[in-house]
């Protein structure tokens, strides 16, 4: 299983900027979201932003992860579907 810590140490030895290190940010938040107990509901996300490894991030990759946990908080709001009109 996969911590918080253990990714973001990960990502902090990383110099990647830009989008290698949105891509990086990105695998790393995939391998919690499947890998970790709790991981990819809001509220392990909430618990995850609590981690100081999450609240002392520095590399570019380390924060674009927490961005991606920020973005893991948020409620999932389903839009309505249209309907599509017959057409004769």
């Amino acid at each position: 299983m996969m911590s918080i810590t253990r990714i973001l140490n990960g990502l902090e030895c990383m110099n990647e900027t830009g989008n290698d290190a949105v891509q990086a940010a990105r695998l790393g938040f995939l391998e919690w979201a499947f890998c970790a107990r709790d991981g990819g509901t809001p509220q392990a996300a909430r618990a995850a932003l609590g981690d100081p490894a999450a609240q002392n991030a520095s590399s570019d990759a380390a924060k674009a992860f927490v961005a991606y946990l920020r973005d893991a908080t948020r409620p999932v709001v389903a839009r309505p579907r249209r309907r599509s009109r017959l057409l004769h």
